[in-house]
């Protein structure tokens, strides 16, 4: 049996008294309470994920990169800045290495959102979401493509993690730009992260510009590091640098580096620092 709260007796409202000695109902924190954790589950970010908060963001371990400090205060900024209606409609693209805190600062800033607006946010993981959506074309499916697109669309917050980390192909290349092109058009914030670096296809201005990228040979991708441009076009980076900010976070693998040199549990610290 749940708990009757001891300020509103169940009722979900409180009575408040302003100086003048005018009184008024508000909702109790209860209520806002069990609003926000409706929220938040309605925003499916991952178990793994669900501990991620700015404030649990580390950047004070040993060896720590200098750019994961400056991405923390960007992260706070840009939630400032929402907060005071500067940033509606604007989103952020953070990128880095594997292990940099990435999927943790957009994470962190999705449940903020969530928590002091009430802002409708949702967590997808872009294979994920690629997957789901190529489901929709079996014909023994009765989920179709725009029931799985349409929590994507209208969530007011919306993180997209690991873009890029699918196969490029026109298909991916034209669902990615239906679904940022709506977001961007209607007005939404749009959080991504990606481990591929901000910048055009290292293709371009080269002989193998003549072609499409996804013409390129297996091994020449092998040869050199592949760009967020080489992975969702240049048409739709051009969008993104349009439409986003730019965090950048670098250093070594936090789960390889960090979490490895200390066991499990011991430290509350460990277990609350960067992911992703």
């Amino acid at each position: 049996m749940a708990e009757i709260c001891s300020i509103c007796e169940g009722s979900g409202l409180r009575i408040v008294r302003r100086p003048n000695g005018v009184q008024f109902a508000e909702d109790c924190t209860c209520r806002v309470e069990r609003r926000v954790t409706r929220l938040l589950e309605r925003a499916q970010i991952p178990r793994r994920y669900e501990h991620c908060t700015l404030d649990s963001f580390e950047t004070k371990f040993a060896g720590a990169h200098r750019s994961l400090e400056i991405a923390l205060l960007r992260a706070r900024g840009f939630v400032n800045s929402f907060l005071l209606e500067k940033a509606e409609g604007r989103g952020l693209l953070i990128t880095g290495k594997i292990g940099t805190g990435k999927t943790h600062l957009a994470t962190g800033i999705l449940q903020t959102l969530v928590a002091q607006l009430g802002a409708k946010g949702l967590f997808c993981d872009y294979r994920d979401l690629l997957k789901k959506i190529q489901n929709t074309y079996n014909n023994q499916v009765v989920e179709t493509e725009l029931d799985v697109l349409r929590p994507v669309f209208e969530a007011d917050i919306l993180v997209l993690d690991e873009l890029g980390a699918a196969k490029p192909t026109d298909w991916v290349w034209d669902t990615v730009a239906h679904i940022l092109n709506t977001r961007y058009n209607d007005r939404r914030t749009t959080i991504i992260t990606t481990n591929y670096t901000n910048a055009a296809s290292l293709a371009v201005g080269s002989s193998d510009a003549l072609m499409p990228d996804a013409k390129l040979s297996e091994a020449k991708r092998a040869r050199r590091q592949e760009t967020l441009g080489d992975r969702i076009g240049e048409r739709m980076l051009s969008r993104l640098q349009e439409m986003c900010l730019l965090i950048e976070t670098d250093g070594e693998d936090f789960r390889q580096k960090v979490k490895r040199a200390h066991p499990p549990n011991t430290d509350d610290t460990w277990t609350n620092a960067s992911e992703g």
